[in-house]
């Protein structure tokens, strides 16, 4: 008879915990996101983010923090920054831990979600597309940056831009090249090898990329057109930039798909900053030079 209780109550407790496990990670998957009405219960809204160029300072600011806290503003609930790594974000925005192949994505697990939406530079990405929705914000490009005493040498522009991604990567046959991996540095996405260049996977960060090619580490690297007016300035008269690689890319503020009605409403808070001349007046702040330099990349943001 004892030996019968012991069996219904181990029985009892296997059952729960199997039932509170389902519960708590969603067979399988975590369920501690929220989407818009949850969002609007709690009364916060948690900013994923990467100090990254003037999207996200590391100071309290950035063009994206600022889009991110006005959102929330126009919600009516408190902001909230969460600090994420590159490596780290897409699992702490999804739940799942991933693996990019290519323009794939493998599943490796779960982790604890730990924000609502992601914004820091994020470059649309095929493999980032099959697991994250995207709500665009700034245009962004792809270019080869080399060493000034480099032979390789600028193109002169044709104003085709298939054209000119074409000259560049015929230069690279027998050249050295930094890729960063998933990332949208990642020499794999533009077709590079095809070309006979060495592709290197750069073990560092991304801020260290142009230092490398400096220090004569290799001759050359990817790098967003961003972060290469930076280095021009930075190290003026050290480096040079060849030509495009990419077409014209979009960055964007990232949510989980199992976030719908949240994308939704940044979506139509995007299209009011638009009209209303706040994502100019951002832009103009955090990044004046590119704005101005660039409008026609900004067609579809005034």
């Amino acid at each position: 008879m004892k030996r019968r209780q012991l069996c219904l109550v181990y029985v009892s407790h296997l059952i729960f915990t199997i039932i509170f496990s389902l519960i708590i990670f969603g067979l399988g998957r975590p369920v501690w996101g929220s989407d818009l009405p949850e969002i609007l219960q709690k009364g916060v809204l948690r900013h994923l983010g990467v100090p990254y160029a003037n999207f996200v300072t590391g100071s309290g600011d950035g063009l994206d923090v600022d889009l991110v806290k006005l959102f929330a503003q126009h919600l009516g609930v408190r902001y909230e920054w969460v600090k994420t790594t590159w490596p780290d974000f897409v699992g702490d925005l999804t739940g799942e831990r991933v693996k990019p192949q290519g323009n794939d994505v493998e599943i490796l697990g779960t982790v604890p979600i730990k924000g609502d939406l992601a914004a820091h530079g994020i470059t649309i990405l095929p493999w980032r597309e099959k697991i994250m929705d995207f709500v665009p914000n700034f245009p962004t490009q792809i270019w080869l940056i080399a060493r000034a005493d480099s032979s390789l040498k600028p193109i002169k522009p044709s104003g085709n831009l298939r054209k000119d991604i074409a000259k560049v990567k015929a230069l690279l046959k027998g050249r050295q090249v930094l890729g960063l991996s998933n990332t949208c540095l990642d020499t794999d996405l533009y077709d590079l090898k095809k070309n006979g260049p060495r592709c290197i996977a750069f073990k560092g960060s991304l801020n260290e990329m142009v230092p490398a090619i400096i220090k004569g580490e290799t001759e050359a690297t990817l790098m967003d057109v961003l972060d290469a007016l930076l280095a021009l300035e930075k190290w003026p008269g050290k480096v040079k930039v060849i030509g495009p690689v990419s077409k014209v890319q979009m960055m964007a503020v990232a949510f989980p798909k199992t976030s719908p009605k949240l994308r939704d409403a940044f979506q139509q808070f995007m299209e009011q900053c638009k009209k209303d001349g706040t994502y100019a007046r951002l832009a103009e702040k955090y990044e004046p030079d590119f704005y101005r330099k660039f409008p026609k990349l900004f067609k579809n943001f005034k």
